[in-house]
């Protein structure tokens, strides 16, 4: 059977809307992600799963190793829950949950905190103040790896830290403060791993991103190296963290990087259709009802509105997966409550009949679902909360 025959034969005692999880593509994803890293250990960025379960099947499997969290809320609970390796991923400015982590030996000695200036450290001192007795803090340093040419820039507005005596001033401010210790290097070249190099229908962009990705590619290498080596005088790095899921073949090259990062490969969403370095298998989707026929080829499904993050646009909307060839009505789009879909697909499609919707990025799709419906072959063979299933709402 199909896809579709088979998703909707595995959740036919399901209502929908519902979400699931297909094991056999997300386990093909995974071994490919560590086909890609090469001998490399990936961590796995927890905002592209933000399920617990599916984090610790994940972490299960041979090549995967730590968690990236996005908050440190977040990995207060990962690390109260059992995981042992959590870096914080993006700079935080809680400072209850910063006098949390300092006043837990055990949380301090499994989660590493991300800061990019000595206002961080200023700041977390001030937190932590009061705290007896202190853990000592782990510290990675996050730095700029976007491109610079002609006076523009191409990357994220991330780190202001660049260059190899930057990275170093700030190491050596650290190893002077107590109760803080600089452990490991943030480097997520962002124009390279979250962008696909194969954009449909636009053949002189694709030739603008491969070349601003090589030269990109080439001068991080050299600037990456410099910057491990200068703050190697003053830190005794446990790890140098670069890549992403559309950069792991390229970035595992250099031996400045000692582990990469990826998520969003596991699910596939549908923003990694377009890169020419790999090829994924949807493995997170989500169903919604057929609810209304307001014309013999359009039908209308309830919710649907479940836009990812980034520039608005079209490219954020989910995509109308199956049955093939639906597309949106283009005065209305993707509805919070209701979704008009249009195309010859719809003739077929009656009331209470699927429509299976993949998701623009990846875990965002778990804020709207309290649960993952596991399929393997064609039945649901476990049901896992989400982050929101389990009470946590982290942003």
């Amino acid at each position: 059977m199909d896809d579709r025959q088979r998703y909707d034969r595995a959740t036919a005692a399901l209502e929908p809307p519902f979400a699931v999880v297909d094991l056999a593509a997300m386990r093909a994803n995974a071994a490919d992600l560590v086909r890609r890293a090469a001998g490399k250990p990936i961590r796995v960025a927890s905002k592209s799963v933000r399920s617990r379960p599916l984090l610790e099947r994940v972490l299960a499997m041979d090549g995967f190793r730590g968690i990236m969290a996005y908050t440190l809320p977040e990995a207060l609970w990962l690390a109260a829950n059992g995981f042992t390796d959590v870096l914080v991923a993006y700079p935080t400015a809680d400072r209850q949950a910063l006098a949390a982590l300092a006043g837990d030996p055990r949380a301090a000695a499994r989660i590493t905190v991300t800061i990019d200036s000595t206002a961080h450290l200023g700041h977390i001192e001030t937190a932590v103040a009061g705290v007896r007795p202190r853990a000592e803090i782990r510290l990675c340093l996050d730095l700029d790896t976007a491109y610079v040419a002609f006076g523009r820039r191409v990357g994220a507005l991330r780190s202001p830290v660049r260059e190899p005596h930057e990275a170093a001033d700030l190491a050596a401010d650290i190893a002077k403060r107590p109760g803080l210790r600089l452990v490991g290097l943030l480097a997520y070249e962002g124009q390279i791993a979250g962008v696909g190099d194969a954009p449909p229908a636009n053949a002189a962009r694709a030739r603008l991103i491969r070349l601003m990705q090589s030269l990109s590619a080439r001068e991080l290498i050299l600037r990456r190296g410099r910057i491990v080596n200068a703050v190697r005088q003053f830190a005794d790095l446990e790890f140098v963290n670069g890549g992403g899921t559309g950069s792991l073949e390229l970035t595992t090259r250099e031996k400045a990087v000692t582990e990469l990062a990826a998520g969003s490969g596991l699910f596939h969403p549908r923003l990694f259709d377009f890169f020419r370095r790999f090829t994924g298998h949807p493995a997170a989707l989500f169903a919604l009802p057929v609810v209304r026929r307001p014309a013999p080829d359009a039908v209308t499904v309830l919710g649907g509105g479940y836009l990812a993050s980034g520039p608005v646009g079209p490219t954020r909307a989910p995509q109308p997966y199956l049955p093939a060839g639906l597309r949106y009505a283009p005065e209305e789009g993707a509805g919070e409550v209701q979704t008009p879909l249009l195309g010859q697909a719809a003739q077929d499609l009656r009331i209470g009949d699927r429509v299976w919707f993949r998701h623009a990025k990846a875990g965002e799709l778990c804020e709207h679902f309290d649960a993952l419906h596991l399929i393997d072959g064609d039945a649901v063979v476990e049901s896992v909360p989400t982050y929101r299933g389990e009470g946590k709402t982290f942003l």
